[in-house]
């Protein structure tokens, strides 16, 4: 097929950029930078005549593997600080993947809405915490017991695996509801990244295989390994740097340039679904 070669040229600057905001994001807000990376993907897939039915899918299960090598970075580097909450990673890693693996038998079958929806609710709430809730939303001062901590973990992994993220946004809501400071709560969200960027890779691998005649050369399932290597190694790169400025910048500008970047992201979304 032809591809104007201006379309390209913006393509490939959309495709760095994406990669330098991922890796900051992942460090700033403990996020892997999938709310990046699947927009600039979807554009990508669009332009080399992926079908409609497995698009989405495809930048989701890419971008679950671009984010791996991401927030691995972002975890050591704020790990290296002191910051990350003992003993979370360990009660949440199991039903992170439960979730995932359940999120992952969705995407096999589920139409592209779902995923839409998806990241309209979720993030719309999130947004709103962090913009107008400030230290009124708030369940407790204390992390809950053990059984709601793994209904904590499904959610989170659930959530991501339908939206391709690494749920560090997720887990900072949760975390921070229950009175966790927004600055260990980004550290420890990008821990959560791990198990969910493994997970839902390969469950996105198994999903994608029976629709394996309908994607791109060069994927296995719905992974893309040019998506990936044209991304990951820029956004890994640059992960540490927006450690140190997470670390750096005040509590509460923290939240507000994090809820504003969400809230763009839903009105994109939400576009998206009427038009």
């Amino acid at each position: 097929m032809s591809i104007p070669i201006s379309e390209l040229a913006w393509l490939a600057l959309a495709i760095i950029g994406a990669g330098i905001l991922t890796g900051l994001f992942a460090g700033l807000f403990g996020i892997g930078g999938g709310l990046v990376v699947v927009p600039v993907l979807f554009e990508l897939f669009r332009l080399f005549g992926v079908p409609d039915a497995v698009r989405l899918q495809l930048c989701i299960g890419t971008s679950l593997a671009i984010i791996l090598p991401t927030v691995w970075r972002s975890y050591r580097a704020h790990q290296e600080r002191g910051a990350v909450i003992p003993g979370v990673m360990r009660v949440w890693t199991v039903p992170i993947v439960v979730g995932v693996a359940v999120g992952s038998a969705i995407a096999a079958v589920a139409p592209a809405v779902i995923f839409k929806l998806a990241f309209v609710l979720v993030l719309g709430l999130i947004a709103a915490r962090l913009l107008f809730g400030g230290d009124r939303w708030r369940i407790s001062d204390e992390l809950p017991g053990r059984p709601a901590m793994l209904g904590y973990g499904f959610l989170i992994g659930l959530g991501s695996s339908l939206m391709g993220i690494s749920g560090g946004s997720l887990a900072m809501m949760a975390l921070t509801l229950h009175g966790k400071p927004i600055h260990t709560a980004v550290a420890t969200s990008a821990g959560v990244g791990m198990p969910i960027s493994i997970a839902g890779t390969i469950g996105y691998i198994a999903a994608g295989l029976p629709h394996q005649a309908l994607l791109p050369p060069l994927s296995v399932g719905f992974v893309s390994v040019i998506g990936v290597a044209a991304i990951a190694l820029l956004s890994s790169w640059v992960a540490p740097l927006g450690a140190r400025l997470a670390h750096a910048l005040p509590k509460r500008g923290l939240e507000i340039a994090f809820g504003l970047y969400l809230l763009l992201v839903v009105v994109r979304f939400a576009v998206s679904l009427v038009a």
